[in-house]
Order: C-alpha cells, then structure tokens, then sequence
C-alpha cells in the first residue's frame, strides 16, 4: 500500500515535468518519448519497464554499444535525463501498478539470467524488483555484477520498511547532492 500511495502522489505532484520532458523528448526526433523494456519481475514473472527515451529513435537498429558512456545514440537531452535519473521516473506506473517496488534489486533484462547461478537468480527474484535500491546508493554506477548482486541478496535478506525508507532518502540524497552519479 506504502508503494501505491507514493507512486500516485509522486505521479501526481511531478505530472507537469513529466509532461514537459516527454514533450521535449518527442519534439528531438519525433519518436515515442517512451522505452519500454521487457524486465524480470518478482518469482521471475515477465514485465514491461517503462523509461523516458534518451536515445535517438531506433536505437537499437543503429548498433549495439550496450550503452555505453560515450554511446553516440544517447541524445544531448538523454544524457542529462540519465544524469539526473529523470528517465527512470515513469517507472512509478509501474509501481502503482505493481509490476515493482519503490525500493528493491534493480530490474534484469531477461538475457541476463546467464549472470547468474540458478540459486542466485531466483533468490533476487523473491522481491519486487525496485525504482531504486542498495546497490544504486552505495555504488550508484561504479559497481561491477558481483557488487551489485552481492548487495542485491543482502538487500533481499534484511528488507524491512525502516530499511526501504533509509534507501529512499539515500537516494534523494545521491540525486540532489551528486547529480545523479
């Protein structure tokens, strides 16, 4: 209930600027200023992920740079989205309707299962995956796989709601004071 409620005022209260930057994400090249994603959800259940779109229109037909930092498809626009985490931000329809949590082990592509052991794998599926988590505030984007899945099973191990709300003001905190990195 805690996620539904958040979501719905988030959505709610950041309306005009998510209007705003899908406006301007659509006027860059006339694309669908939405990417959707095929992610891995709780007890390995198939969802769409919703994302502003910060690479130019079809993308992926343009090359694979598995995005990297200096990936020519990301749009001057995109890279400040990524930078402030504006793009992840429609994920909070996919709170309110229960595909994810505000806060849990980012998302897997379904291609990424290979990553892991089978143990491993289903284990971090236990949760709803999260908008944010604590691999996101302890290693933000420096963090290899081992890392992130290491505090991605400690996070599954001890959640609790007093965790969750730390996690969320670690987050708020990296956003305002780091740029988002």
């Amino acid at each position: 209930m805690f996620d539904v409620a958040v979501a719905f005022v988030a959505l709610v209260f950041m309306s005009p600027l998510l209007l705003v930057v899908g406006f301007f994400v659509f006027i860059q090249d006339g694309g669908n200023p939405f990417f959707l994603q095929n992610r891995i959800g709780k007890s390995g259940r198939n969802f769409r992920m919703i994302k502003f779109r910060s690479m130019v229109k079809d993308a992926d037909k343009k090359g694979a740079y598995f995005t990297a930092d200096r990936d020519p498809r990301i749009t001057t626009l995109g890279r400040f989205i990524r930078r402030s985490s504006i793009d992840e931000l429609p994920q909070l329809i996919n709170v309110l309707i229960g595909d994810m949590s505000l806060v849990g082990p980012r998302p897997d592509v379904p291609a990424q299962e290979k990553l892991y052991t089978p143990v491993q794998w289903q284990k971090r599926h236990w949760v709803r995956p999260g908008l944010t988590g604590l691999a996101q505030v302890r290693r933000r984007h420096k963090s290899g796989h081992r890392q992130r899945l290491r505090l991605d099973l400690f996070y599954v191990n001890h959640s609790s709601f007093a965790f969750d709300i730390r996690i969320m003001f670690a987050t708020v905190a990296q956003v305002i004071f780091k740029g988002g990195n």
